[in-house]
């Protein structure tokens, strides 16, 4: 593998990474604002690109959230074409999965359409969700297929099946959350005892994904990775809290709806990326202080 490509590549993929946590934000702060019907049409806005007689907060969130969207999918297509004219120099499979992104991203655009044509239908607005988080952990994916082979890039070491199952308890609690939001199901609950059973299994489901989440993070400390299971207990935390929050001032606080959500695909996005790591790594079993025993050597070790 080309060095330079590579690390090009995972710079692209860490961006685009970054740029759709960004977007899950934008999208979450479009909904607790009302603003999922601002733009009537799709996928111009009030029938055109730039509605500026239109503006308000409201059209501007939905508005800014349709451009940068679509300046992640022109990224995305930049990526595709980038892994498909280098192919020779990565690794086999790396340009499918890359196609694959792209796929995700044009079923979003489909959801993004549908979201407003049928004016916030409660699965699409869940399965919109879903998808950016899925595109999200594919670009996490890529990125740690391109990583260099080296004990020292090899973390965290702690049983990988784990850190899937994780991951997947979290992407269920994100899915679980977005449906709660979607069918305003908290403040249907509190006010009529409706859809209580919605909010029920959201709340229901932070006990397991919890237990996970600690257990992972104390293995992680007990077997020397420290840092790791430090950010990874530190994320729970936070996202605890912002549950919390969220549901004891009833959606009333803005930032804390959208905080909660992103830092909900932070912590997918960890736990994620940590599993591509230690996958893709053929060191992944070396403990933290292996490691730094290697580094050390590397260091002081004089040429013959």
């Amino acid at each position: 593998m080309t060095t330079s490509i590579a690390s090009q590549l995972q710079r692209l993929c860490g961006h685009l990474a970054i740029a759709t946590w960004l977007l899950i934000g934008i999208g979450g702060a479009t909904r607790v604002m009302n603003a999922g019907l601002a733009c009537p049409d799709w996928p111009l806005c009030y029938g055109s690109w730039l509605p500026w007689q239109q503006f308000n907060l409201q059209v501007f969130l939905e508005w800014f959230h349709r451009l940068d969207a679509a300046a992640l999918g022109l990224g995305t297509l930049v990526l595709v074409a980038l892994g498909w004219r280098s192919r020779s120099h990565l690794p086999r499979g790396w340009p499918w999965a890359a196609t694959g992104c792209l796929l995700l991203i044009g079923l979003q655009a489909t959801l993004g359409a549908l979201t407003v044509t049928e004016l916030l239908r409660f699965d699409i607005v869940t399965a919109h969700l879903g998808t950016a988080l899925l595109f999200l952990v594919s670009l996490l994916g890529l990125k740690a297929a391109l990583q260099p082979r080296s004990p020292l890039t090899a973390e965290p070491a702690v049983p990988l099946p784990f850190i899937a199952l994780a991951a997947i308890a979290v992407y269920v609690q994100c899915l679980l959350g977005a449906l709660v939001g979607s069918r305003w199901a908290l403040h249907q609950c509190l006010a009529g005892s409706q859809l209580c059973g919605v909010l029920q299994s959201h709340l229901w489901g932070v006990v397991p994904t919890t237990l996970l989440i600690a257990i992972l993070a104390g293995v992680a400390w007990w077997r020397g990775q420290r840092r790791w299971a430090s950010q990874l207990g530190g994320l729970l935390s936070l996202q605890l809290l912002l549950g919390w929050g969220t549901y004891h001032w009833h959606l009333q606080i803005e930032p804390l709806t959208v905080g909660h959500q992103m830092v909900g695909a932070a912590l997918l996005g960890f736990l994620a990326s940590s599993g591509f790591r230690a996958h893709f790594s053929p060191l992944s079993s070396v403990p933290e202080e292996s490691m730094y025993d290697v580094k050390q050597r590397q260091q002081t070790e004089v040429p013959a």
